[in-house]
């Protein structure tokens, strides 16, 4: 690896200002709240810590930055770009023996080295990663160079030799899978952050920043979050909860002391020549509303749904009932399902499919069976304090979309709102009837958790 110069593996002293705050602009457009004092704090840190140990330095930076550990999944990728390990690629121009990669990889993965499997990762994107037609290659990619290098296909090879080495004691056959898949993990990363690393050198850094990074769980699109993604959101809901809590308990406070009676604070100014010195407020009786959530649990749109769900229940001391029902072509009650004594989030899919009549004949949506369903069988559920939440993308499979279902719904709830996952400028494309809907009731786009907690913030009745 070639090095440009001594500091922080290659970020020149004279730019890490540029760097610093790259890093911190990088960081905000992923959604880091990051202020003024906090970049000083991070100068000040570089300044103390010095260039010199990278890994004291991202340690440094993310204690200055951060706001908690799940921001790390950003930071780290980010780091990686404004303060790489080195820059060029590395030494010699010797080709690449992709059998001798693989081997040398299989030893360092059954010995768990993984700076033996950092060096590899550059050798490895150096060979296989690079694509173009120049003579200088115009730029690398870490998916062509795993389809190429296949680390997945070693775990036999791997757990062998961890087994002949005598490393697996402790390990179950099924323990042991899972701990090489581990630090084949580790090694896909390394080698997503070297093709990344080179990509920013020849291209616009803040740009790679910016774009060539996943962002945080909160900002994925629910329709294309992975199980993963899914998990880590099921791990927030708690955490949330108790914020959107505070948040509605501050609104219920100030919407308790009423708003001020206009007639009867200037009938009271009279002994003051006309200023109104003491305003008063026409009082409120607190009524704690309920709350009811239609929820569409078909195909990508259930990972929305659950969520939204678990969340709501998270916060039902705050609401005198809550009621949960689901569909698909068909709909009902689910309420008992998803109660504080119900374990597993990540299995509530699965537990409504099994315990739940949501299909007919077919398993695909239909909205406007289910909304007509729920019209007949649950019209006691809905009354005057009840708002009502649908959710989902309003993809009717061409059916009819049942609009005086919904007109009905309106006419009986104090208010409704529609929740959908897909981007504004999908609606009333295709199959969707989200525009027809979107004329009877509230509809408002909720792609990420982020949109999530500020719409259910603010839309919740106090």
């Amino acid at each position: 690896m070639n090095a440009a110069a001594p500091a922080a593996g290659g970020a020149p002293a004279d730019g890490v200002a540029d760097r610093i705050t790259g890093l911190v602009g990088a960081l905000r457009s992923h959604g880091v709240r990051i202020g003024t004092g906090e970049t000083v704090d991070a100068a000040r840190a570089v300044a103390a810590l010095g260039l010199a140990d990278r890994e004291r330095l991202r340690e440094g930076l993310a204690a200055t930055l951060l706001h908690g550990p799940g921001q790390r999944r950003v930071f780290d990728p980010v780091f990686e770009v404004y303060f790489p390990h080195g820059v060029g690629g590395p030494d010699g121009t010797a080709p690449a023996d992709r059998d001798g990669l693989r081997d040398r990889l299989a030893a360092a993965l059954a010995a768990d080295d993984q700076a033996l499997m950092g060096r590899l990762a550059i050798e490895a994107v150096d060979g296989f990663g690079g694509y173009g037609g120049t003579t200088a290659t115009d730029g690398w990619s870490s998916y062509q160079t795993l389809d190429r290098l296949r680390p997945q296909t070693l775990l036999a090879r791997v757990r062998d030799a961890v087994r002949a080495g005598g490393g697996a004691e402790g390990f179950t056959d099924r323990l042991l899978e899972d701990e090489i898949r581990r630090r084949v993990e580790v090694f896909r990363k390394q080698v997503a952050t070297e093709a990344r690393r080179r990509v920013a050198e020849r291209r616009d850094r803040d740009e790679i920043a910016r774009r060539a990074i996943a962002p945080t769980a909160d900002r994925v699109d629910f329709l294309f979050a992975g199980r993963d993604r899914l998990a880590e959101l099921r791990k927030a809901v708690q955490p949330l909860a108790r914020k959107l809590a505070t948040r509605l308990a501050a609104r219920r406070r100030r919407a308790h002391r009423g708003t001020v009676d206009l007639r009867r604070t200037l009938r009271g100014s009279l002994s003051t020549g006309g200023v109104p010195m003491r305003p008063v407020l026409r009082r409120r009786r607190p009524v704690r509303p309920e709350l009811v959530l239609l929820c569409d649990v078909s195909g990508s749109v259930s990972g929305f749904s659950d969520f939204t769900m678990l969340l709501v229940q998270a916060l039902h001391d705050q609401f005198s009932k809550v009621r949960v029902f689901a569909f698909v072509n068909r709909v009902d009650e689910v309420t008992g399902l998803i109660g504080p004594g119900r374990a597993d989030p990540e299995g509530l899919s699965a537990r409504i499919r099994a315990e739940a009549e949501i299909t007919g004949w077919h398993g695909s949506s239909d909205y406007g069976v289910a909304l007509g369903e729920f019209a007949e069988r649950y019209t006691a559920a809905v009354g005057s304090r009840t708002t009502v939440f649908v959710l989902g993308d309003a993809r009717t499979n061409m059916s009819d979309p049942n609009l005086s279902a919904v007109r009905r719904l309106n006419r009986q709830a104090r208010r409704v709102y529609w929740l959908n996952p897909e981007a504004r400028s999908q609606w009333g494309t295709g199959d969707s009837a989200a525009l027809a809907y979107a004329d009877l009731v509230e509809m408002h786009e909720c792609r990420n958790a982020g949109q999530l907690s500020a719409l259910i913030g603010r839309l919740l009745p106090v």
